[in-house]
């Protein structure tokens, strides 16, 4: 009885929906990959979008490197604070963390371009 009833609710619902026009409105159009392949080009579309998830997956792994030298600074400079590690140390890993940041973007950079 309690199915019949769920079964005749969901029906009526999906009659009202229908009979109003403006539910079934125009879906929005997708974005176009970056490589702007020609219309009718599948497999340029499909080529486009691996590319553009491969940059993004790169811009992806690029935050991840600045979050951690930066998480990895904070907690040098607490422990630098409670006297567990030197100034120095705080230091280095500044300068170090740098360049290994601007090193990682010029890699990104350039494969970016290979793509």
């Amino acid at each position: 009885m309690l199915k019949a009833k769920k079964i005749t609710t969901t029906g009526l619902w999906l009659l009202a929906i229908s009979a109003n026009q403006s539910a079934w409105a125009a879906l929005p159009t997708p974005v176009a990959p970056s490589t702007a392949p020609a219309a009718g080009d599948w497999i340029g579309l499909i080529q486009g979008y691996i590319k553009d998830g491969g940059l993004v997956l790169g811009l992806a792994i690029a935050v991840l490197g600045f979050l951690w030298i930066a998480y990895l600074g904070f907690a040098k400079f607490n422990e630098a604070r409670q006297g567990k590690a030197e100034w120095a140390e705080v230091g280095v890993l500044g300068i170090v963390g740098a360049i290994v940041l601007i090193f990682a973007s010029y890699l990104l950079t350039e494969a970016a371009g290979v793509i």
